[in-house]
């Protein structure tokens, strides 16, 4: 019974933690290396490094610019664009050291897995983020990323201390993000066809004016 429930959870930190890092990487090696140093939670070894105090110094920096950075319409999505490369190989990077702890030949299948997850959730979150920008309110886009920034606290904290929970809410997560894809990539289509047109001089007559891309 204890060999499963290391194996559960180091399936669900795997999970939670290349989750975590395709939303915001830094609030999530933040809340680990927190959760460790506090001794609310106990880290795998490979996660341990987190509690060193420069790399937490280092992860709560960035924490900090990023959480500004992601609330400004425009700039969370150059931010967003950037961190491509950096959030989806930290996610597989993540999933792989949560894994050897148990078995350390499937490490390269977790990586891949976590590689996966990171992109999922990376792409969910910067693909909403370019159709809330559209919005002129600023309100919607801090809602949205506050609203982020506490998700992935708590996520890695279920991920650790409720596995079971954390589980629903990772499904819960998938058959969203399934449903969701489709439909920010038409309204991205949407919003740079309506910038385009704008651009273009709204060339294909003078007498149309384009619409905005969400008007009802």
């Amino acid at each position: 019974m204890e060999e499963y429930e290391q194996i559960l959870r180091a399936i669900t930190l795997a999970m939670g933690a290349a989750w975590a890092s395709g939303i915001n990487l830094y609030a999530a090696l933040l809340t680990l290396g927190i959760l460790g140093v506090t001794g609310n939670m106990v880290l795998p070894p490979e996660f341990q490094v987190l509690q060193h105090p420069l790399v937490l110094t280092a992860a709560g920096l960035m924490f900090a610019v990023e959480f500004f950075a992601d609330k400004i319409p425009g700039l969370d999505t150059g931010w967003d664009a950037i961190h491509t490369f950096i959030r989806i190989p930290a996610g597989a990077l993540l999933a792989a050291g949560a894994i050897s702890e148990v078995n350390p030949d499937l490490a390269v299948a977790a990586a891949i897995v976590g590689g996966g997850i990171a992109t999922g959730s990376h792409v969910t979150k910067a693909g909403s983020r370019v159709l809330i920008n559209a919005s002129p309110e600023p309100f919607s886009n801090w809602f949205a990323s506050l609203t982020e920034d506490i998700a992935v606290m708590v996520g890695i904290w279920l991920a650790l201390a409720h596995p079971y929970i954390f589980l629903v809410c990772f499904i819960l997560f998938l058959v969203l993000m399934v449903w969701l894809l489709p439909r920010i990539w038409g309204g991205i289509k949407k919003v740079f066809s309506f910038f385009s047109c704008l651009c273009k001089g709204n060339s294909p007559g003078r007498d149309e004016h384009p619409q905005p891309p969400f008007s009802p």
